[in-house]
């Protein structure tokens, strides 16, 4: 249930999330994670990219900027929206568990999940399709929360977390849960599903000093 949850928050809560990421007011995105998954899309040179949960679809938009082919896909109708009425590219609205079915008919030389890896069972799902989704000697990109910075005071165990819209506008209401991950479970996240690290990345806040995101570079084994 706690999956499904996840859906219902950012439905109720997608006009504000476009409102805060066109105008730039997420500090971390600002200063450091937008750049760093830019940047790791770019340096595998790509002449497509299909973007998994793309939201709003500022990524999308930077990297056709960059003449790169790219496919924009949300599990919620409503920034799906908003990304084709800021640009012309393909957004499709699908949740994970269809791509998990095999509803997506499409391949890239990189998959990327910025930041929209939030549950348990339907991220496994995904991440399971991801092998079908890339084209050969492709690469799988996951930005998530650091995770030393993401468990807090809690337990340094996966689990479900309570989830929090503090720091963001007033606007925002009913945060959805989490499931957190730890870095070991993200790397036998991606070995069970047929997925090799080839690159780990941690970005760092330029002020503070401290870890903000994990980059996971990933392509299929065989």
């Amino acid at each position: 249930m706690s999956d499904h949850k996840i859906i219902d928050s950012w439905e109720r809560n997608a006009s504000p999330w476009v409102e805060a990421v066109r105008g730039a007011e997420i500090e971390s995105r600002r200063l450091v994670t937008d750049r760093a998954i830019t940047d790791a899309v770019l340096a595998c040179m790509p002449e497509s990219v299909i973007d998994l949960g793309c939201g709003e679809g500022w990524l999308c938009r930077k990297l056709r900027s960059h003449g790169i082919n790219t496919l924009g896909v949300d599990a919620v109708g409503a920034l799906v929206e908003a990304a084709r009425q800021a640009d012309p590219g393909d957004y499709r609205w699908l949740s994970y568990e269809e791509i998990a079915a095999g509803c997506l008919d499409a391949r890239a030389d990189v998959v990327v999940c910025n930041f929209s890896l939030f549950g348990d069972e339907s991220v496994d799902g995904l991440i399971r399709s991801v092998p079908n989704l890339l084209q050969r000697q492709g690469t799988l990109l996951v930005q998530t929360l650091h995770p030393l910075v993401a468990c807090g005071d809690a337990p340094y165990v996966d689990g479900w977390r309570p989830g929090s819209w503090a720091g963001f506008s007033d606007a925002f209401s009913d945060p959805a849960p989490w499931y957190f991950r730890t870095l070991e479970s993200w790397i036998k996240l991606l070995l069970a599903n047929g997925l090799c690290l080839s690159r780990l990345v941690e970005t760092i806040h330029p002020q503070r000093g401290k870890p903000v995101s994990l980059i996971l570079a990933a392509q299929t084994a065989a």
